[in-house]
Formats: C-alpha cells, sequence, structure tokens
C-alpha cells in the first residue's frame, strides 16, 4: 500500500454508510463509532477505508500498531504460528512461544531483580490480575489510584475508573477497597508544585483516608493515557514508590498505553530515576494488533498465588505470543526507540510552534510518540474547552487524518503515530491539524 493520503468521496463515503447502516441493525448500541468509516486494510501508517480513501493515522488503534499496521515480521510471524497451532491452553499442555514472551519481557521491564510474567488477552485483564497478586501477597485488600485515571472496563477497572462517561455510567455497583489520589497533574496544579510536594499530597490522603497497613498495591499510569497524556512532575513517582516500599505496599505501573517503546524507552516508567515499580501491566503495542497482556514483576509476587489461581483459557495463545516475539525482538534489534525520538521531535517542536500562535492550545506535553494538546478558553482561568477539540478533530478526519481526543474534560487531543510513520507523512497531518485550530 502506497504511504499518501487519498480522498475520493465524502467521509463516510457511500460503502461505509450502507455498511453502517447494517451495523445500526446488528450491533449494539453499547458499541459506539467515533468514525463511522470502515476500514479494509491497512500497512505502516495509513489505513484505506472500503471506498478507497486513505487516512493517515495518528491513533494506531489507541496504541496497539506501535510497530505499524501490518509490520512484515508481524505477519509473517503470525502465518507461520497460525499454521502450526492455534491452541491448547497453557495450564494444560504449554507451548515455547508463550514462555519467550516472558522471559523477553522480564529482562527489558524496569527494575534490576529476579522477575517473572504472566500472559492474559487484554489490558483490563491485566491490571486485575496485577492487583490479585498484590492482594495475595500483601493479604491486605485495599487498592488506591489516581485522578484522571483509565484502567479498563470490567467490574474491578470500572471502580479505579476516574471518568465516569462513557466508561462506568449505569454499570454499577462496583468493586469495593478502591481509592482515589490526587495525581500530579502539571498544568493545573498549583504553580511551582513539586514532584515530590505532589506525592506528598497523595501519601497523605492514602494514610489518612486508607491507612498504609491496609493498602496491597499503589496502581499508577506513569503516563496517563485517556486522562489526557498527563505526565507528573519530576520526583513523583520515585517518592510515591519510596513510601510503598517503606510500607510494604506493592506498586503497579499500568503500562497498557505507555510501554512497548511508545515514549522512546522500552516502558514510560524508564523516564524517571530510580523508578522500579514492583509490578508492570503491559498490553496494546506488545503484539502489532494481536489481543495478548501480561503482568511482569517480582519474582516473589508473582510466584505468590497457588497454581490454578492465575490463568484463562485464551491467555498467552501460542498465535498471540508469536506476533508478541516478533514485536519484542524488533524492538531489541535496534531502530524502533529511534523512530520515536524523532517523532517526538516533529510533533513537539510543530506542536509548541502552533502553541505560541494560537492561545486555544494551553499545554504541549507527552513523551516520544505519545503527545497531546490541550485546548482552553481564552479567559485566563485554563477553563477547558472540548468544543474546540470536536471541531478541529472533526476537520481533521474529514481531510483524511486521524485522530483522537483524550482526556478527563474531553478538551485534549492526543497523538500516537504508528513508529513507521514517516516524517512527510506527519508534517501533512500536522499541516491539516494546523489549519483546523486556525478555522477556530
Amino acid at each position: 500500500m502506497e504511504q499518501e493520503r487519498k480522498i475520493v468521496t465524502a467521509i463516510p463515503g457511500p460503502k461505509s454508510t450502507a455498511l453502517h447502516t447494517n451495523r445500526l441493525k446488528h450491533v449494539s448500541a453499547g458499541v459506539g463509532a467515533a468514525l463511522p468509516v470502515y476500514i479494509e486494510r491497512a500497512h505502516g501508517a495509513i489505513l484505506q477505508d472500503v471506498d478507497g480513501n486513505q487516512f493517515i493515522d495518528l491513533g494506531s488503534g489507541i496504541g496497539v500498531v506501535t510497530i505499524g499496521h501490518t509490520n512484515d515480521g508481524v505477519v509473517k510471524a503470525v502465518q507461520e504460528q497460525v499454521a502450526k497451532l492455534t491452541h491448547t491452553l497453557f495450564t494444560v499442555t504449554p507451548y515455547e512461544p508463550y514462555v519467550r514472551v516472558a522471559e523477553l519481557l522480564n529482562a527489558h521491564t524496569p527494575g534490576n531483580f529476579a522477575k517473572k510474567s504472566a500472559l492474559f488477552n487484554s489490558g483490563a485483564e491485566a491490571v486485575e490480575n496485577a492487583v490479585k497478586f498484590a492482594r495475595k501477597f500483601t493479604g491486605r485488600g485495599e487498592i488506591a489510584v489516581f485522578d484522571h485515571a483509565y484502567h479498563g472496563r470490567t467490574n474491578l477497572t470500572m471502580a479505579m475508573n476516574f471518568k465516569a462517561m462513557p466508561y462506568n455510567s449505569g454499570f454499577g455497583p462496583f468493586a469495593p477497597g478502591v481509592h482515589h489520589v490526587p495525581m500530579s497533574y502539571p498544568f493545573r496544579d498549583a504553580a511551582g508544585m513539586t514532584g515530590p510536594e505532589a506525592a506528598a499530597r497523595a501519601i497523605t490522603y492514602m494514610e489518612k483516608r486508607v491507612g498504609a497497613g491496609n493498602l496491597a498495591a499503589v496502581v499508577i499510569e506513569p503516563i496517563q493515557g485517556e486522562g489526557g497524556f498527563i505526565v507528573p512532575a519530576p520526583g513523583f513517582l520515585k517518592t510515591l514508590q519510596d513510601w510503598c516500599r517503606a510500607n510494604g505496599i506493592v506498586m503497579i505501573a499500568d503500562e497498557v498505553q505507555s510501554g512497548i517503546a511508545r515514549t522512546g524507552k522500552w516502558f514510560a516508567s524508564d523516564w524517571e530515576e530510580g523508578f522500579e515499580p514492583d509490578l508492570v501491566t503491559i498490553a496494546k503495542g506488545i503484539a502489532g494488533g494481536m489481543p495478548i497482556s501480561a503482568v511482569t514483576g517480582r519474582a516473589e509476587i508473582m510466584d505468590s498465588s497457588h497454581a490454578g489461581g492465575i490463568g484463562g483459557t485464551y491467555g498467552g495463545n501460542p498465535v498471540a505470543a508469536a506476533a508478541a516475539v516478533s514485536v519484542l525482538e524488533q524492538i531489541e534489534a535496534g531502530g524502533v526507540l529511534e523512530a520515536a525520538h524523532r517523532i517526538e521531535k516533529i510533533l513537539v517542536e510543530r506542536l509548541n510552534a502552533m502553541k505560541a500562535k494560537f492561545p486555544v492550545i494551553g499545554d504541549v506535553r507527552g513523551r516520544g510518540a505519545m503527545i497531546a494538546i490541550e485546548f482552553i478558553e481564552n479567559d485566563g482561568k485554563l477553563t477547558p474547552n472540548a468544543a474546540a477539540v470536536e471541531k478541529v478533530v472533526k476537520h481533521c478526519t474529514s481531510n483524511g487524518v486521524l485522530v483522537l481526543n483524550a482526556g478527563t474534560y474531553g478538551n485534549v487531543i492526543r497523538f500516537l503515530p504508528p513508529l513507521a510513520i514517516s516524517d512527510a507523512l506527519l508534517n501533512e497531518a500536522l499541516d491539516i491539524l494546523e489549519a483546523g485550530i486556525a478555522n477556530l
């Protein structure tokens, strides 16, 4: 597929419109559609719909195809594996690809200590199982999470989310024992608040509201995803970790969106000096679009469950595991992390130039190929401007650029391009974005 943007019909086109009409008859209304354009093929950083339109993808399936759509290595690994073995259930008769994924994750997650891994299907499953490990290991029941967090759509992970709509509303009651504490949000915190000061605020809440001796785990996204790519102030994560270790609390880094080379390091946790979470949850970018997830961490915590307490029918499926091996070995081979840094340079330079021109952009933040802009009203109060985001996203999609919104207030546009994107395509997409902002 040629790596070029191409618009040949209205968006959505007639074939997509017909498919969407049929979808509305047969698919639950609870399964939404941000853009009712039906994709037929994809490669690299380009999506092609059924009408022949080609979109520059700045979303990567919400961070899933980090390595690029239909990456050659992933396709080859899947084709070979699917012809050999599609399923046995690892806890009945195991197979080598599962073990190889665990070996690679143990080698590259943060922390200089003995590690083990367990594989699952989705990010929410990984988070649930990380909490299970922490509870089993500590013998405690309570967990702490952070404002603006997103962890999934299962009963426990909905309780862990900060934002009710659209994830939680009407689906309760939720799992008990979940406590929300203040996050470091440099753009909206008091001017000059440091990471350790923000951590002290969170720690005070946990000590007074929950009690350190009752907490099994503190769960945090090192860079928040759905919350709007909030990067905590330096020292926030390390200060929390030190407090957790002093009080026998398991520190869990939810790297479902921020991990696997997305930020220019193997994991976003690696950016905070001295931060070594006890457990890491991994999904999305791990397998180039195949469904697989993992919990990786300290061997003594990962071994705390009785045999049979951890698992699932499809967890670590051999085809998905083969895809994950391909992705992880490609990162090991070099060039992938460097691509994230190349993309960051372009995004940050272009977006900061836009920020200087357009007061509607209040903040540019993120790392690697995980960058966001936050939109505000021109009132001197940092009032969130979700209406501007809606207009800019519509402009971009109408002109062949797929972008995603985010943020607790719906006022953030996030950029998660495949690392295979060329400089030319990225700059072309940013030209269209800038025109949309100028139109405001």
